[in-house]
C-alpha cells in the first residue's frame, strides 16, 4: 500500500478526532479537563476504556508475542478480571466518599504530604514511561511503512505525533477522551475482527477449521502448570496479572480519572467490572490474531522484519498488512486500527499527567483562580515535549518485546504504589511521613537486584510479573517499618 494513502488515512481520521475535540471543548474549564463536570454515562465510559486499556502494544505486541509465549497471556488476562473486582469495590468507593481529583489525594490525607508526593511521583513516572512505550511503537510503524519513504527522520515523526495529540486534547481534557476513546476503541475492534477474516479467506479456512488445525494448536497452549520456575507458571501469571490490574488501573490516574467522570459510586463500579469481563475475550481473540499471522508468515515465507540487527515479531503485523499485497482492505483496517489503539492510551495518559502534575504537585486548587487555566496548559506543553523526549531516546535503548518491556517497567514503578496504597486501605497505622520515599526507592532497588541476581541466589528460578507484588510488599514491609509507636 503507498504511503501516500497510509498518511492520508491518518490525516482523516484526526480530522474526526478534532472534530469531537470541537464539540467536547467548547467548556474550556479545569474542572471539564479534570473530571468531565462528573457526567459521563458509565456504559460509554466503559466501552471507551477497551481501547485506553489495550492500546497500540496490544493491537501489535500482544500478537507479536505468540511466536514465543504462545497463549500463556490469557493467564494474565484472567488475573486483571479478580484485580477488577478489588478496583470495584475496596478502591472506587474510596475515591468517591474522598471527592478527589487526583486519586493520591487518597496518601496526602491518610499519611501526609511527602508520602503524596512520592505515590504522585511513581505514577508520573510510571505513566510517562508506559505512555512512551506505546507511542514509541506506534511512531515506530507509522516510520517504518510512511515516512521512511520520504525520508522524514524519526524525530519529526515523534514531534508530529505528540503535538496532535496536544491539539484535540488542550481544551476538553478528560471530557474529550471520553468520547474520542468510544470512536478509536470502535475502530480498534472492527481493525481486528476484519483481519482476521481476511486471513481466514486467504488460508482457506472457517472458523472451524482453525480451532481443528494442527498449526492453531501449535500455539493456542494457554495453561503452563509444569515448571514453577518458568515465568509463565500459572500461578505467577495469574497473581502477577491480578496485581499489575491494581496497580496498572486501580492505583493509576489515568485509567481512574476516566472512571471518576461517572455520576457516582455504583456506575463506575459497573464500569470496572464490565471492562474485567470484556478484556478477557478481547485479549484472547488478539492472541489468535496473533497465531493466524505466524501461520500466514510461515505458508507464505513472510520473514518476521529485522531491525538494526534484532528480530522484532512486534513488526509481523504491519509487514503483513502493508507489504505482502494481502488485501488493500488490510492496510486500510490496520493503520485505522493502529492508530485508534495507539491515541486512545496516548491522550489519556496526556490529559493524566496535566492533571496529577497540576493536583499533586502544583496544588492549582490553592493558586489564585485567575491563573489556575494558564498554568494548567502550560503544564500541558512541558508535559508534551518531555513525551517527545522520552520516545526519541526509546529509539536507542528499547530491544525486548515492547508489551514485556512496558509489564517489567511496571513491576518496578508501581510496586511502591501497591505498597503504599495497601498499607494505607488495610491498615490503621500512622507513620514517620518523611521516611516515605526512602521506603519506595529502597523497594525499588531491592526489586530490581532481586530480579537480575535471581537465577544465581534462587535455583534457577525466573521472576515473572509476580515481582510487583515482591515490590509492594516489600514497600508494605517498609512501612511498618517507620510506623509512629502507639501511645
Amino acid at each position: 500500500m503507498k504511503p501516500i494513502y497510509l498518511l492520508s488515512l491518518v490525516a482523516i481520521y484526526f480530522c474526526i478526532l478534532l472534530l469531537i475535540s470541537y464539540f467536547t471543548g467548547k467548556n474550556d474549564t479545569n474542572e471539564t479537563f479534570f473530571n468531565a463536570n462528573k457526567k459521563s454515562p458509565w456504559y460509554v465510559v466503559a466501552f471507551g476504556m477497551i481501547g485506553g486499556s489495550l492500546s497500540g502494544v496490544t493491537f501489535i505486541s500482544v500478537p507479536g508475542l505468540v511466536q514465543s509465549s504462545q497463549f500463556s497471556y490469557m493467564q494474565i488476562v484472567i488475573g486483571y478480571l479478580f484485580g477488577y473486582f478489588v478496583i470495584a469495590y475496596v478502591l472506587i468507593p474510596i475515591y468517591y466518599k474522598l471527592k478527589i481529583t487526583s486519586i493520591y489525594e487518597f496518601l496526602k490525607q491518610r499519611f501526609g504530604t511527602t508520602s503524596h508526593k512520592t505515590g504522585a511521583f511513581f505514577f508520573f513516572i510510571s505513566r510517562i514511561l508506559i505512555a512512551s512505550f506505546r507511542l514509541f511503537l506506534m511512531v515506530s510503524v507509522l516510520q517504518y511503512f510512511i515516512f521512511d519513504f520520504w525520508n522524514v527522520p524519526f524525530e519529526i515523526t515523534v514531534i508530529f505525533s505528540v503535538l496532535l495529540i496536544w491539539i484535540y486534547t488542550s481544551k476538553g481534557g478528560i471530557k474529550t477522551i471520553v468520547w474520542t476513546d468510544v470512536f478509536q476503541t470502535s475502530l480498534m475492534l472492527f481493525a481486528v475482527f476484519a483481519t482476521i477474516y481476511i486471513i481466514l479467506n486467504k488460508l482457506n479456512w472457517s472458523v472451524s477449521n482453525m480451532f481443528t488445525s494442527e498449526e492453531y494448536h501449535k500455539y493456542s497452549k494457554i495453561l503452563f502448570i509444569d515448571n514453577f520456575k518458568d515465568k509463565k507458571y500459572i500461578l505467577k501469571s495469574f497473581l502477577g496479572g491480578m496485581f499489575i490490574a491494581i496497580a496498572m488501573t486501580g492505583l493509576d490516574q489515568d485509567m481512574m480519572q476516566k472512571n471518576l467522570t461517572c455520576k457516582n459510586t455504583k456506575e463506575a463500579q459497573w464500569n470496572v467490572v464490565s471492562l474485567g469481563f470484556i478484556l478477557i475475550i478481547v485479549n484472547f481473540i488478539f492472541l489468535i490474531l496473533g497465531a493466524l499471522l505466524f501461520i500466514y508468515a510461515q505458508k507464505f515465507n513472510i520473514s518476521i522484519p529485522i531491525v538494526e540487527g534484532n528480530v522484532k515479531t512486534d513488526l509481523l503485523f504491519p509487514e503483513i498488512a502493508l507489504n505482502n499485497n494481502l488485501s488493500t482492505h488490510i492496510g486500510i483496517v490496520f493503520i485505522l486500527g493502529l492508530i485508534a489503539a495507539a491515541y486512545s492510551s496516548a491522550d489519556s495518559a496526556l490529559t493524566s499527567l496535566t492533571t496529577s502534575f497540576c493536583i499533586d504537585f502544583l496544588d492549582i486548587n490553592n493558586i489564585e483562580k485567575s491563573k489556575q487555566k494558564y498554568i494548567r496548559k502550560k503544564t500541558h506543553v512541558l508535559i508534551s515535549i518531555l513525551l517527545i523526549i522520552i520516545i526519541i531516546i526509546f529509539k536507542y535503548l528499547l530491544q525486548d518485546n515492547v508489551i514485556s518491556s512496558l509489564l517489567q517497567v511496571a513491576s518496578y514503578t508501581y510496586g511502591p504504589l501497591l505498597g503504599l496504597f495497601s498499607f494505607g486501605i488495610f491498615t490503621t497505622y500512622v507513620i514517620k511521613d518523611k521516611y516515605v520515599w526512602i521506603v519506595a526507592v529502597l523497594s525499588v532497588m531491592v526489586s530490581y537486584f532481586t530480579n537480575a541476581y535471581s537465577t544465581n541466589f534462587l535455583n534457577g528460578y525466573i521472576f515473572g510479573y509476580e515481582l510487583l507484588i515482591i515490590n509492594g510488599l516489600l514497600t508494605f514491609i517498609g512501612l511498618y517499618l517507620i510506623r509512629k509507636p502507639n501511645k
